[in-house]
């Protein structure tokens, strides 16, 4: 059964008003005055008001609807993901509803809010970086929550994952172990994970007594990008052997431009990526990767989340799916 969640009347009731100003408010704040305004904005974040969509006879039902929040709709990752969320959807009756945030956590606050004023029954996330407000309503929501891509930071309910710290390591010991002693690490985006796997990467060369470095962009993962860095690195780092990319995408990118400069790889330069996506393992050489069980990981998000729902007891509540280390011939 879903929590009780704070209705209008709530809120009126903390400001002492009536619940026709709150609503004037939500609707058109400027026909309350500014005092009033600030109260009833305050009484709304204290009591995490969701708004409802639906009508107050079906808030108590279930909406056999699943909210899927995703950082992006063009990453090949999370279409895996999602593809493995829809497969245990579809066959248990549930729909999703869908929405991006773009890595940007106030986004994914809005998104969320317009999420939960369908009555959604679950949620599945994939980032750990939440605003005040996000975790709020999730609490006020009461709804069981499942975090995927990460089996190590701290979640809010359930979560399905892998170690991404341990992942980069094992790869980054990899190719200090085939030789290679000046690997430079590339990162894009700057979220959570690109850091987790940089600090990875930084273990493995200080355990080696390698001086780990590092080319990083706040922008977008793409194969443009991943050329640029390269081109960057062996400039900022004329001595390099060999780059790990935080993907596949600037893996893939960074193999584009090396042969564009005639560089044979490995045996001039070598390269790897993250996540194991099917493009790079059909080029030649196949690439270096970690391959990540995304479509797995999206339909054991899945079943979990419907497991809560259903009122079962779900263990662990992290869960770990582990990764494969694919050596390919590009390192």
């Amino acid at each position: 059964m879903k929590k009780r969640r704070p209705v209008l009347q709530d809120v009126a009731d903390r400001v002492g008003v009536t619940k026709m100003t709150v609503s004037r408010f939500l609707r058109t704040p400027d026909q309350v005055s500014a005092g009033m305004r600030v109260k009833i904005a305050a009484a709304l974040d204290y009591l995490g008001y969701i708004p409802n969509r639906v009508p107050d006879m079906l808030s108590n039902s279930t909406s056999r609807a699943l909210g899927v929040l995703l950082p992006s709709l063009t990453n090949q990752v999370f279409a895996d993901v999602l593809r493995g969320i829809e497969d245990i959807a579809d066959a248990n009756g549930y729909q999703t509803m869908l929405a991006h945030s773009g890595y940007h956590p106030e986004r994914e606050e809005e998104r969320l809010e317009a999420m939960l004023s369908w009555n959604i029954d679950g949620l599945i996330l994939t980032e750990r970086t939440h605003t005040a407000r996000t975790l709020k309503m999730i609490a006020v929501a009461g709804i069981p929550v499942v975090e995927l891509m990460d089996s190590v930071s701290p979640c809010i309910d359930l979560a399905v994952g892998f170690d991404n710290f341990a992942a980069a390591r094992q790869m980054t010991t990899t190719m200090i172990s085939r030789g290679y002693r000046h690997v430079v690490y590339l990162g894009a985006r700057l979220d959570e994970r690109t850091g987790i796997k940089q600090q990875g990467y930084q273990r493995a060369m200080e355990e080696a007594g390698l001086t780990p470095c590092s080319m990083m962009v706040a922008r977008p993962s793409s194969y443009t990008t991943g050329a640029e860095l390269l081109r960057q690195a062996r400039l900022e780092y004329p001595e390099l052997d060999s780059v790990f990319c935080t993907n596949d995408d600037l893996a893939i990118g960074a193999v584009f431009e090396c042969q564009r400069q005639g560089l044979r790889i490995p045996d001039d330069i070598a390269i790897a990526g993250f996540h194991g996506h099917d493009i790079g393992q059909a080029m030649e050489p196949r690439l270096a990767s970690i391959f990540t069980p995304r479509e797995h990981m999206g339909r054991l998000g899945a079943e979990r989340l419907l497991a809560r729902i259903r009122g079962e007891t779900v263990y662990p509540e992290m869960l770990d799916i582990g990764f494969t280390l694919l050596p390919g011939g590009s390192i």
